[in-house]
């Protein structure tokens, strides 16, 4: 890990403000989204593997546990629930059949896709109303947010 030189009271700083401010933006665009018909907006733990699944086709339960910080069993579950939806395939692995292979199904693709879009659309609108210089900030943050998203996902040492 780089040494940083910000001080451990800037580093708190930073770090109450995002977790104040990071899940009250989840539950913005959550509101946002369970209002717009036709589509109702999944829970966000399906939501979250049914986009691990879109970016890693042929995926197994473990691996995804792994990547999303869950307990396979909860994966499971969650598999369980959106095959029954409709929404996944578990493919039986040709060498192991004690391992399945996760794939979205069409109509997980089109209900993705529109809510990443509905998504898209309601910080677009909100990002309209902000100023240049917030733009800018928030653009430059994109990056950083992006790696700190990568330092949680680490194992805990």
């Amino acid at each position: 890990m780089p040494d940083n030189p910000a001080s451990p009271q800037d580093i708190d700083h930073v770090a109450a403000g995002l977790v104040a401010c990071l899940p009250a933006l989840a539950r913005a665009v959550e509101r946002h989204i369970d209002q717009d018909p036709p589509l109702p907006k999944p829970p966000e733990a399906q939501l979250a593997l049914l986009r691990h699944v879109q970016a890693h086709d042929g995926v197994t339960v473990r691996e995804s546990a792994e990547a999303l910080l869950m307990k396979p069993n909860n994966v499971s579950a969650l598999v369980r629930q959106l095959t029954e939806q409709g929404l996944l395939e578990r493919r039986q692995d040709a060498s192991d059949k004690r391992v399945a292979h996760l794939h979205l199904t069409a109509t997980a693709r089109r209900e993705v896709a529109e809510v990443n879009r509905l998504m898209g659309a309601h910080f677009a609108r909100a990002l309209r109303t902000m100023t240049e210089g917030e733009l800018d900030a928030l653009g430059s943050a994109l990056g950083a947010l992006q790696s700190l998203n990568r330092n949680l996902h680490r194992p805990a040492h």
